[in-house]
């Protein structure tokens, strides 16, 4: 296959919009690395991060600047401090916005550049959102084909596409909010269920066509290095390299999330263990719908982090361990 990773070593998967809540990681603090990645963001995007998440509202979190501001600098401050004690990822494996965050993971970018980087990714996929209105709706019960012949049958000359394949069962489609209430509602008819998503647009889908353009641009100015540990993209579901970086994250804005198949790429690989840094635990259920085998744990406050260093501190050293 020319593709593998290190069995002993954690998978790492950054969390995606949508997962953002007030009170996220606050006892995780303490932890340097947890600390001076939000000091990072808070620089990038201009506001205190921390604050945000500390006292914020749940209306205030949700703006996508602020949402993702949040979501990246927790979820790499998780993935840095947990690297720091000694648990080093196999590969890393980003969720939407956990791709950006993924980059200083995997040593694409420095801590830095990635926060720059996810600030200006986030104006532009705002902006194009307050110009093109939009929604995204989970469908369940969904697989891609069903989830594709749904946005044939509702779109009626409006944008509607599918957007992230999660795993077996799920689909998330996006498209202008009209659109999105015609496939809600034909959905509901053939007695299944839908979810709207706690996003402000219709992300990954034509209706980001102005952002893509412009992060484009940005990103043709950026200097990217190898990865150090695997990203596994998800626009292909392959390993990112440098020079393919440029491209595929601009198209990630309007193509689909391939979760799904980067999951399964990464066992087939040889990944057993899969942490999610940030919070929910949204994706650690979706690969335990892709997969029931794959190991599945979250590090998103200081008990869950504190498991993690042990069991996997252990692992590393050739101990016998507690879980």
């Amino acid at each position: 296959m020319g593709f593998s990773v290190d069995s002993a070593k954690p998978v790492f998967m950054l969390s995606g919009q949508g997962s953002q809540a007030v009170g996220m990681g606050v006892d995780l603090m303490g932890l340097p690395e947890v600390r001076e990645a939000f000091a990072c963001a808070s620089d990038a995007f201009g506001f205190d991060v921390a604050r945000l998440v500390a006292h914020g509202s749940p209306e205030e979190i949700s703006q996508t600047r602020h949402a993702q501001a949040a979501i990246a600098a927790l979820s790499v401050g998780i993935a840095r401090a947990l690297a720091a004690r000694g648990v080093e990822p196999s590969a890393v494996l980003g969720f939407s916005l956990g791709q950006i965050g993924a980059l200083a993971v995997s040593g694409m970018l420095d801590m830095e550049d990635t926060f720059e980087l996810a600030a200006r990714r986030a104006a532009l996929m705002g902006e194009a959102a307050a110009a093109h209105p939009g929604a995204m709706c989970a469908l369940l019960g969904a697989e891609e084909a069903s989830a594709r012949e749904l946005c044939e049958e509702c779109a009626m000359g409006e944008v509607l596409v599918v957007a992230n394949c999660n795993c077996p069962g799920q689909i998330v489609v996006s498209g202008t909010r009209e659109a999105i209430g015609r496939a809600q509602e034909a959905w509901g008819a053939r007695k299944k269920r839908a979810a709207l998503l706690a996003t402000e647009g219709g992300f990954h889908s034509p209706l980001m066509a102005e952002a893509s353009v412009a992060f484009a641009a940005y990103l043709a100015t950026v200097e990217f290095a190898e990865a150090r540990i695997p990203l596994v993209c998800n626009v292909d579901a392959k390993p990112l390299s440098a020079a393919d970086a440029p491209e595929h994250l601009a198209r990630h804005l309007v193509e689909p999330v391939r979760f799904d198949r980067s999951v399964a790429l990464l066992a087939q690989a040889g990944a057993t263990d899969f942490i999610e840094t940030g919070f929910g635990g949204v994706l650690i259920g979706l690969v335990k719908r892709i997969d029931k085998s794959l190991v599945r744990s979250i590090v998103q406050d200081r008990a869950g982090f504190e498991d993690a260093c042990e069991h996997y501190g252990a692992r590393a050293a050739g101990e016998p361990s507690a879980n």
